[in-house]
């Protein structure tokens, strides 16, 4: 949309865009102002519901922290931290100096709720969830290292990643551009495809993976497991004559991974643009360089204003503007609750209710410190129900570390997606014909439920 000097947006054309989301009319949407070629992403999505599952228009999302708050400054520094750290080993966070300061920064903060140790954050916590298997082991999920079987094929996950260093609008006019709507530059690969090693790597993964990907690669690879994997209620465990299929086989978890996926986006972008319209990263880290350059003048609270990492970005870039991972800067819709977090809180709850979460992966695996090469992972042992949450995780904070969501829009968009394809399950639960007593699994709180 228009925006002035400052990066504020004009109120005229924010109005039309209010106006249009009241109305709900093609023709309102037509008429809404754009600063230049950029189009609004799928507003009228915001609408849309299922016939399965609960309607998406009625399941609450708690508000997400307010523009002063203590809460939102400690979200900021601590995507501003995720992106200057982006090119440093996940398995180098234990000894590297800055990892270290990031830590000791974010403990400072007043109302700072990411994980901690005994009320600090530590390195072994540091840009992690807090769902059970997430502190556990490496910081990438076993399910986005090892070989994915599709048909008659393996793919290896090796993926092309971005030179080290590359990050964009860190200069205000370029940044200026990208909120009016301005096509961007391209991005500079790297030409070796790699595993996943540090958080630029895993940030260009949710950069241009499809929406459920994620969750699919962990149920065909799962698939493999054989019926010691499944979960202990599964019907067909104790059959002498009968394999699941059409009904609790690989087609109909395939299935409910993609169907729930896309509920999810559902609840997502009614969310997104018929409640909260929260502002993404990027936007807020203008505000601080305009802020602190004296342009402008806004209710930033004093926890992010004495924060050591903004006056690490400008020592570096000149400006206090967040550094992002992708040149086209964030998506081109509201950031509450991220659309990521909610696909990858459904497909993981139902791979959680279909599997048995304490069986242990076998073989498990790290890549080397250039991430060209698979090693053996000799730590604590990790679990199926572990891995799948981390794997949630990363999809989740993924998108943090590219510096296009905050905390919140991960964690609560996880909680989300969960709600919707709980509500899934639920509703298929009385369509099967065997002897079944329901879906188990336990929730990202930790709690135990049974559908």
């Amino acid at each position: 949309m228009p925006h002035n000097s400052l990066g504020q947006v004009d109120s005229t054309a924010y109005q039309k865009l209010i106006n249009a989301l009241d109305s709900g009319k093609w023709e309102d949407f037509e008429s809404i102002p754009m600063g230049g070629t950029v189009k609004q992403a799928n507003p009228q999505g915001a609408y849309v519901f299922d016939l399965v599952g609960d309607d998406c228009h009625s399941l609450e999302l708690a508000a997400p922290p307010a523009f002063s708050s203590a809460w939102e400054a400690s979200e900021m520094a601590e995507v501003y931290w995720q992106a200057v750290t982006r090119d440093i080993p996940f398995d180098q966070y234990g000894t590297d100096p800055l990892i270290k300061k990031a830590a000791q920064d974010l403990s400072k903060f007043t109302d700072f709720r990411g994980p901690k140790v005994n009320g600090v954050v530590t390195p072994k916590t540091l840009f992690r969830g807090e769902a059970k298997g997430d502190l556990t082991g490496p910081y990438i999920s076993q399910f986005l290292w090892k070989d994915i079987p599709y048909g008659s094929t393996t793919i290896v996950q090796k993926y092309r990643t971005p030179v080290a260093g590359a990050d964009y609008l860190t200069k205000y006019n370029d940044w200026l551009k990208i909120e009016n709507g301005s096509p961007s530059s391209s991005l500079q690969l790297d030409p070796v495809p790699r595993y996943i090693r540090n958080g630029r790597d895993l940030g260009e993964y949710v950069h241009i993976d499809f929406s459920f990907q994620a969750a699919m690669s962990a149920c065909l690879i799962l698939l493999t497991y054989g019926k010691e994997a499944l979960d202990p209620a599964n019907p067909y465990n104790g059959s002498l004559t009968q394999g699941g299929f059409v009904t609790f086989g690989g087609p109909h978890i395939l299935d409910f991974v993609a169907r729930s996926g896309r509920a999810a986006l559902e609840a997502a972008w009614f969310q997104k643009f018929l409640v909260h319209r929260r502002l993404r990263p990027e936007e807020f880290g203008g505000h601080l360089h305009n802020h602190m350059t004296g342009a402008a003048c806004y209710p930033i609270h004093e926890d992010l204003l004495k924060s050591q990492v903004h006056s690490h970005v400008f020592q570096k870039n000149g400006t206090y503007l967040l550094p992002l991972a992708y040149p086209e800067g964030a998506p081109t819709h509201p950031a509450y609750p991220s659309g990521h977090a909610c696909i990858a809180g459904a497909g993981i709850t139902i791979l959680k209710a279909f599997y048995n979460e304490a069986f242990v992966i076998s073989d498990p695996i790290k890549p080397n410190a250039d991430g060209t090469l698979l090693e053996p992972y000799t730590g604590a042992a990790l679990t199926v129900g572990g891995e799948l949450n981390k794997l949630a995780s990363n999809i989740a904070i993924g998108r943090n570390t590219a510096g296009v969501h905050w905390c919140t829009d991960a964690i609560e968009g996880l909680k989300l997606g969960e709600k919707v394809a709980i509500s899934i399950l639920r509703d298929y639960k009385t369509t099967y014909n065997e002897k079944f007593q329901g879906f188990s699994l336990e929730r990202f709180d930790g709690v135990r439920i049974t559908i």
